[in-house]
């Protein structure tokens, strides 16, 4: 049986080979200059996709993508890592949205961040420090770096404003580790990617076979070469390539598994309705921009039509609806050619004007 709603039947004619959402790609993809693979569906599963474009310039050139490239997913890493494993220990009540940290986690016991919550970090209000810059303040040893994580000064009063900061999903991280007993790239692994089977999506450095079919990234200075299986963010890098804020690849073939669980989450998943359905809602507390939980309202739409969107540094980006039953993906690596943004930000918000009105 279909789990399609009436008002998705639109959505496959816009999304059928050479259909408006294709061109649309096709001629986005030219400005922007990288290459793109797209994807849409709702609750019954993709309804479309296609790739433009080429991975790289010199010896990338020929590369093209599709439905099994691998992509440095930046911070989508937030989305189909940490915020579904954070689900796992809501729903198990071993995670507290809304009890200050320092009262129930002893390592933020005394310090600043015992101020904050569960709920704040997620919805970017807890008021920590919006940049990372890890190495600069606290070397290169990992406890170190987690020991000045937890005890760094606010920026701001819990609660005040809405700043988004990977530092909140460094400490965030920390503690679902803590909880769960394991390393973020195992729980992530075991609680959403083999449950979802997307079996292409893992933390790096990736192996060389998996290297061979991933979209190259920046240049780096200190390594005299292009990333490529190695993760983007400086300070994901930082940490070993696994953390909530970035550091984990993907395929579209796998986000169109990870996204349409949001509209029809199998009953055995452990992190599944009740934690999607809190999620997806106004969690900033009438603060602009408003937020969900890990998700931000997509750019252009009315909170009350209930599009979110996450994006990349990368160039990736995923939307979902729940209320219109639809998803959406558009994976590119922008940043291997050039940091300017605009070009992509036009071809996103065009996107999703045609995917979600």
């Amino acid at each position: 049986m279909s789990h399609r709603p009436p008002e998705a039947e639109r959505l496959p004619a816009l999304a059928e080979p050479g259909g408006e959402l294709d061109r649309l790609l096709r001629d986005g993809v030219r400005t922007v200059g990288a290459g793109a693979v797209w994807a849409v569906g709702d609750a019954g599963g993709t309804l479309g996709g296609g790739s433009h474009g080429v991975l790289g310039q010199g010896p990338y050139a020929g590369l093209v993508p599709g439905p099994d490239t691998l992509y440095d997913l930046a911070s989508l890493t937030k989305i189909v890592a940490l915020w579904p494993c954070a689900g796992v220990l809501r729903q198990s009540g071993r995670l507290p949205l809304d009890e200050p940290l320092g009262r129930w986690w002893q390592p933020a016991a005394g310090h600043p961040s015992g101020a904050v919550t569960v709920r704040q970090l997620l919805a970017h209000t807890a008021g920590m420090l919006p940049r990372t810059r890890f190495e600069r303040r606290y070397g290169r040893d990992l406890a170190a770096i987690r020991t000045g994580v937890i005890a760094a000064p606010l920026h701001r009063e819990p609660g005040a404003a809405v700043e988004y900061t990977d530092r909140a999903a460094v400490l965030l991280t920390y503690l679902v580790e803590d909880l769960g007993s394991a390393p973020l790239d195992r729980l992530a692994a075991r609680w959403v990617w083999r449950p979802l089977g997307m079996a292409d999506t893992r933390y790096g450095p990736l192996d060389t076979a998996a290297t061979a079919r991933t979209a190259p990234t920046e240049y780096e200075e200190s390594v005299g070469a292009h990333l490529r299986g190695v993760v983007h963010d400086p300070s994901a890098r930082l940490l070993g390539g696994v953390s909530g804020n970035a550091g984990a690849f993907s395929t579209a073939r796998d986000l169109a598994r990870f996204l349409t669980a949001l509209l029809a989450p199998p009953p055995q998943l452990p992190w599944g309705e009740p934690w999607i359905t809190e999620s997806l809602r106004e969690q900033t507390g009438g603060l602009a921009p408003a937020r969900g939980l890990s998700w931000l309202y997509a750019p252009g739409t009315e909170p009350a039509e209930g599009t979110f969107v996450h994006y990349g540094f990368t160039g990736t980006g995923i939307w979902v609806s729940r209320r219109l039953g639809r998803w959406a993906l558009l994976l590119t690596n922008k940043v291997h050619y050039d940091r300017t943004t605009q070009p992509l930000t036009d071809l996103r918000n065009a996107f999703r004007r045609a995917v979600f009105g």
